[in-house]
């Protein structure tokens, strides 16, 4: 993994946020395969397959959708030459103003249309750190 890789995934990672906020949902295949797996068992939502599914569970969230998407902390470590496993925080305003804490646990895969998240796991942060 070169350094075109890292920052072609980091943006990857980043522009999720603005694609959703503002619903551009018609392309989510900038980020994700066509079959990805991305997992809100953490929300009740068990694993959506596929960009169709994503993009109508979205749409169903409807007011639940946080009005904004931010992400940091991304960390990438290469697994195999074309699979990448890549961590990250993810910090979702909702309409109220309450904020709420995920992790992302993504699979990135090289296609011949760049890197690509093949699998997304999204879990809740609920609980502060407890030694």
């Amino acid at each position: 993994m070169n350094t075109e890789d890292r920052e072609a995934m980091t943006r990857i990672v980043n522009q999720h946020g603005h694609l959703i906020d503002t619903g551009r949902l018609d392309r989510l295949h900038e980020i994700f395969t066509a079959d990805v797996a991305y997992d809100v068992s953490d929300f009740g939502g068990g694993v959506i397959t596929g960009l169709e599914a994503m993009r109508a569970w979205v749409l169903d969230l409807g007011d639940r959708n946080p009005v904004a998407h931010h992400v940091t902390n991304v960390v990438l470590d290469e697994i195999t030459d074309g699979v990448v496993h890549c961590l990250s925080k993810g910090i979702g305003i909702g309409v109220d103003g309450t904020a709420r804490s995920v992790t992302f646990e993504d699979r990135f895969e090289r296609s011949e249309a760049g890197w690509r998240i093949s699998r997304r796991v999204v879990k809740a942060r609920r609980a502060p750190l407890r030694p």
